[in-house]
């Protein structure tokens, strides 16, 4: 049986206090420290002249990125980590450029006890009119996290049958591209918003998949979706929406399905006490500050939609971040 977690009075001052570290680094990478420092060693006043900052405040800075053990200092001379200069130096191969929307979430969650009070976001503008300040870390965000968990998430579905995937809300495509690559008679089609698919075929061109992956521009919530596919695939899309939101969608993916297609949810699935898993509770709080009606939700909230588009609930399955809810239309 699983103990209640003990909180303490260092448990409080450290809660009270941890943003403060989260701040620095955030800081340091909007700010451009680590590509800065790059594979050298600088002082701090020519890292505040590259920066175009104050000198002290720029060596005060460094100092605390030290403490986070992001950077190092020897004899008043800074340098990168071998972790910053593998992930947050921009130009690397592994650059972590999505971390420009940490930066960005930073604002949406300092609104945190206003929204609770409000039940919704205080300043953010609907996700449709955002523009490529916020959607290309974001995607980038988006992108980074799926290409590494998409081919083992791939891996749980049964695709038996399956020749036409339509990812709707698909981003940079990678949950498309590890569709396409496992089974050679396989294309998928994203479906997202017009300023999003343009960044879509920059992803998928990259990758060398522009005869397996098209785009299709469009609002999931405002037009119908594209029809005749064997798999519809909704990866971190239901909780951006209100239930009845989620429940039109859910209804479009059963017309946009052939006859024994499958609709695939990847998402926070939460169990019915909506503390379990941890993530997903914070994640609630997350889209109460960025959106007017997101949320997380439960497995009973996500089969009774299925069910109401005349679909049938299949299975759940958990990844190794998320749940996975299976539907299936009549043949």
């Amino acid at each position: 049986m699983n103990k209640e977690p003990r909180f303490s009075f260092n448990d409080i001052n450290f809660l009270s206090r941890s943003f403060q570290q989260s701040r620095v680094f955030l800081t340091g990478f909007e700010l451009g420290i680590f590509t800065v420092l790059g594979e050298e060693e600088k002082s701090s006043d020519q890292v505040a002249k590259k920066i175009k900052a104050d000198p002290r405040a720029t060596n005060r800075l460094l100092n605390a990125l030290c403490v986070t053990g992001a950077i190092k200092k020897k004899n008043g001379i800074f340098c990168n980590s071998e972790a910053a200069k593998q992930y947050l130096m921009e130009g690397k191969p592994e650059y972590q450029g999505g971390l420009m929307h940490s930066v960005n979430l930073w604002d949406s969650w300092s609104n945190l006890s206003k929204s609770v009070k409000t039940g919704g976001s205080v300043k953010i503008n609907p996700i449709t009119e955002r523009g490529d300040k916020w959607f290309k870390p974001f995607i980038a965000a988006m992108h980074n996290r799926a290409f590494s968990e998409a081919p083992s998430l791939v891996e749980q579905i049964d695709l038996s049958g399956v020749k036409k995937v339509l990812d709707v809300g698909g981003g940079s495509g990678a949950y498309s591209m590890a569709f396409v690559s496992a089974g050679d008679d396989i294309c998928s089609t994203v479906f997202d918003l017009p300023n999003v698919v343009s960044m879509t075929e920059n992803y998928v061109r990259d990758a060398g998949l522009e005869g397996k992956i098209d785009t299709v521009p469009g609002d999931y919530n405002a037009d119908e979706l594209p029809s005749g596919f064997d798999l519809v695939f909704l990866s971190a899309i239901i909780h951006i929406n209100s239930p009845e939101q989620n429940m039109e969608l859910v209804k479009k993916t059963s017309i946009a399905l052939n006859p024994g297609g499958r609709i695939v949810i990847s998402d926070f699935i939460m169990d019915d006490d909506r503390i379990h898993p941890s993530f997903g509770a914070f994640f609630a709080l997350n889209m109460l500050v960025n959106s007017d009606s997101g949320d997380t939700y439960t497995e009973s909230e996500v089969k009774e939609w299925i069910e109401q588009a005349g679909m049938t609930f299949v299975e759940r399955k958990e990844t190794r971040s998320t749940g996975l809810i299976i539907g299936k239309k009549d043949s």
